[in-house]
């Protein structure tokens, strides 16, 4: 029986287990086994109940845009459990010269799409909606090197377009500095729009006219209408749990936690694993699901060359800080999803989620549920300070943001130290050393966030990718 070891018990450690029972061969007998080092499986992915209240410690939600986390909880049987976002209040709101306002309708990330809302949108001064408007007729760029995430909207859209709503969104979303971001692995749809359009808004229009006239919705898909952020009704936790249950429920499969992994080898044609218990075990194909830096130690001794590219993904922490208030309290009128804030305000969150206005069943009846974002490239620090210092901060920026002066009834804190990869320029051509020198090791193979894609659904995408690779490998 050939037997496929996975290092890493986060969404691609199940994901990649799933897959590869999924797609095996009916004449390939397989045993998996999943190492976690910690106690518990779903590694970002945590939800806790309190009450009626639902609180995500990592990530809340998945983009419909990348099928792959939709389409699995599907196939698992969790497809009636999907949740999309409350559209009555869709807007998002920038923290920008000591007041809440509001992102101008049609601007998609950074791309406006509609005139009228730009024109009117009292986030952009009258020169930096000038210079927005003026990308429709800047020449594309004439070579494919890479840039920074700055300096690709500062070219295209000017330096108020990323100050005021590029900046925050992806330091939002990804945690990152634009002054260091690759455009190309981050956003390569942006990079694709400019060279076949040669206009980021004359592109993104045509897609959108495009998607109109090929999309012409049943009354069926019209009744079960997805929006852009989905998650789970009982949290994303359900996802991770739904996969643990039927991988433990699988022949020949063991799922072991507070199993660390010391270092692997190479003998005899097999991967041997040292544990860190003093134990070990063997393999016909390695697959390593943890954190770049993770997957260096492991495997320091075995390729050196191998372990210097890894070590050169950068990664950085954050915390997340969920508040729940009684509604009465509240005097902002939640009228969105929340806000961002630009690092040029010089305050001390990089946005804040309301979460229970986003989704349904995250909060009692009379009560609201927000949920703050610290850390990031540039105030990783932050992470580090103690809870009492975290809610002390994060409570004077609700104030001095929402107005929001009562006692919370419900608090908790979720730090993520090193959680997440930095795609920097240069990231494409990084990952195409490491899979080179993986070549060399048939059998060994890395997959998660630091490689091809942030975020659940690209995960789930390349687990499914990694698992084929190592049935493909284990049956020849």
């Amino acid at each position: 029986m050939k037997r496929v070891v996975i290092i890493g018990g986060g969404i691609s450690g199940l994901a990649t287990a799933y897959s590869l029972r999924e797609h095996q061969p009916k004449d390939v007998p397989l045993e998996i086994t999943l190492l976690e080092k910690n106690d518990r499986l779903g590694g970002n992915i945590v939800t806790e109940r309190s009450g009626d209240f639902i609180i995500e410690g990592g990530p809340d939600c998945f983009l419909s845009e990348k099928p792959w986390a939709m389409e699995l909880c599907k196939r698992i049987g969790l497809g009636d459990g999907l949740l999309t976002t409350n559209e009555t209040n869709k807007k998002t709101f920038v923290f920008s010269r000591g007041a809440l306002r509001e992102l101008p309708e049609g601007v998609i990330l950074m791309v406006p799409t509609k005139i009228l809302p730009l024109a009117f949108s009292s986030l952009i001064s009258i020169g930096g909606k000038f210079r927005m408007a003026a990308e429709y007729f800047i020449p594309r760029k004439t070579d494919d090197s890479d840039e920074t995430l700055s300096s690709f909207v500062i070219r295209r859209l000017g330096k108020e377009a990323l100050d005021k709503i590029a900046e925050p969104l992806v330091a939002g979303v990804h945690a990152a500095d634009p002054d260091t971001m690759s455009v190309r692995s981050s956003f390569p749809k942006f990079v694709s729009l400019e060279q076949e359009h040669g206009s980021l808004i004359r592109g993104m229009i045509k897609r959108m006219e495009l998607l109109k006239k090929t999309h012409k919705p049943s009354q069926e898909s019209a009744q079960k209408k997805t929006t852009m952020f989905i998650t789970l009704k009982n949290g994303l936790s359900t996802l991770t749990s739904e996969l643990q249950a039927r991988l433990t429920a699988s022949p020949y499969t063991n799922i072991k936690t507070n199993t660390a992994v010391a270092s692997v080898a190479k003998k005899n044609g097999l991967y041997s694993l040292a544990l860190k218990d003093g134990s070990g075990m063997e393999a016909d194909s390695i697959i390593i699901c943890s954190p770049a830096y993770v997957a260096a130690e492991l495997l320091k001794g075995f390729d050196s060359e191998l372990t210097e590219k890894l070590l050169t993904i950068p990664y950085v922490s954050t915390a997340t800080i969920s508040l729940g208030f009684k509604k009465a309290d509240i005097k902002h009128p939640l009228n969105g999803f929340g806000f961002v804030v630009p690092k040029t305000e010089g305050r001390k969150i990089m946005a804040a989620s309301w979460t229970s206005v986003k989704f349904k069943y995250r909060a009692p009846d009379d009560s609201v549920l927000i949920r703050c974002f610290v850390g990031g490239a540039k105030d990783a620090d932050l992470v580090s300070l103690s809870d009492e210092e975290m809610l002390k901060m994060v409570r004077i920026e609700l104030k001095e943001t929402m107005g929001i002066t009562a006692e919370p009834v419900i608090t908790r804190i979720y730090r993520w130290f090193n959680s997440m990869p930095q795609y920097t320029v240069g990231h494409e051509g990084r990952i195409k050393l490491i899979e080179e020198k993986l070549l060399k090791h048939p059998g060994l193979y890395l997959t998660g966030s630091a490689y091809h894609g942030i975020g659940i659904p690209d995960s789930i995408r390349t687990a499914e990718i990694t698992a084929k690779k190592a049935l493909h490998h284990v049956s020849a």
